[in-house]
């Protein structure tokens, strides 16, 4: 008899028997929601913005999306598509589309898999799961093939903001050419403070999710909800009145929250990061970016973006000093720098 560990189909062992546990489970929660989860939240403070289109999305793999869309106003100039962060949700953006559709500009966006309105994986909604970035690349195509391509005027452009602009990272490298110009926004390329996503801190949830632990928080994580903690020591943005605005949207309908990262999600994010720090990887890419951080973030490492911007063949890269990690919700001091940045850069030709 053997007295090794107990191992399923083809010799696979507990971890894969636990993945196999999980996507029984992902299975079972991917039917659509009731159409009631798929509109767009307005509040008094936060008003949805004229003349949009709201929906959901079905990916390849089964997971339903929700996506929204406003058509362009008069004199049209194209499409720019918003890309949202870890925890973040459709809401989030009213203001940056007004912003946006104010210079001329129809814009698109959705809910990553696990978080907003789409489909999450485990039964407790909370908590942020995915078992591959390349997942978010499915989530990607999907908007792409199914909304900005057929109903969205061009040029397109795209705002990626955190974990959406690793994603929008990941798609220039394989060549997906669908975006005129690509800004991202303090993008995920390593963990703030210490070179964390090539440490012990990779290790450890990596370790893990091979013992089959990948749905569990990230171990001495503050699970609660971002938004519905105190403002003063927050690291997001150093302006009250949005903090308190997406906290208004989140009381509004509290299933839009999601709470701390899962192992499973971590490791992940650790792959992919690990992915884009190697130098040949932003050698390779010929998209034309501009990279904006926040002086002050203390989510991601600046020098790793800093690094990242300065091997990119068409890249350009702008600190904003004193700004925190969420740019777009930050005082209008900061977000009048970005968007002077994003004026001079997005109608401006091709570089390549």
């Amino acid at each position: 008899m053997s007295s090794g560990p107990a191992r399923g189909p083809a010799g696979r062992g507990l971890a894969w028997q636990v993945e196999q546990h999980f996507q029984t489970v992902i299975s079972e929660r991917q039917t659509a929601r009731p159409k009631a989860f798929m509109k767009l939240i307005s509040i008094p403070a936060n008003p949805v913005p004229d003349n949009f289109v709201a929906g959901t999305l079905k990916t390849p793999d089964g997971v339903t999306l929700r996506f929204a869309r406003w058509l362009p106003p008069a004199g049209r100039r194209g499409t720019v598509c918003i890309f949202q962060g870890r925890s973040e949700w459709i809401e989030k953006y009213f203001e940056t589309v007004r912003d946006l559709r104010a210079r001329g500009f129809a814009v698109a966006a959705l809910d990553w898999r696990g978080q907003g309105l789409s489909d999450r994986a485990l039964t407790d909604h909370r908590k942020g799961y995915v078992r591959d970035f390349a997942e978010y690349d499915t989530d990607l195509e999907t908007l792409m093939r199914e909304v900005v391509l057929p109903d969205c005027p061009p040029p397109l452009f795209a705002i990626g903001h955190s974990t959406g602009a690793n994603v929008l990272i990941r798609a220039a490298y394989r060549g997906r050419q669908w975006f005129d110009r690509m800004v991202l926004i303090a993008p995920l390329i390593a963990l703030g403070g210490v070179d964390y996503s090539m440490g012990t801190g990779s290790l450890i949830v990596r370790a893990l999710r091979l013992a089959g632990f990948g749905a569990m928080y990230v171990p001495r994580t503050d699970t609660s909800i971002v938004e519905s903690r105190p403002f003063l020591g927050n690291i997001l943005t150093s302006d009250p009145v949005r903090y308190a605005r997406n906290a208004a949207i989140l009381e509004a309908e509290p299933a839009l929250a999601l709470g701390a990262p899962t192992v499973a999600w971590c490791d992940a994010a650790f792959r992919s990061m690990r992915a884009l720090r190697e130098p040949s990887y932003p050698a390779r890419i010929r998209q034309p970016m501009l990279i904006v951080a926040g002086g002050n973030d203390q989510v991601v490492s600046n020098s790793a973006i800093e690094d990242f911007a300065g091997v990119l063949r068409a890249g350009s890269h702008l600190v904003i000093v004193g700004a925190q990690h969420e740019l777009l919700m930050e005082q209008d001091r900061f977000r009048s720098q970005f968007w002077a940045a994003f004026d001079a850069f997005v109608p401006g030709t091709p570089l390549y």
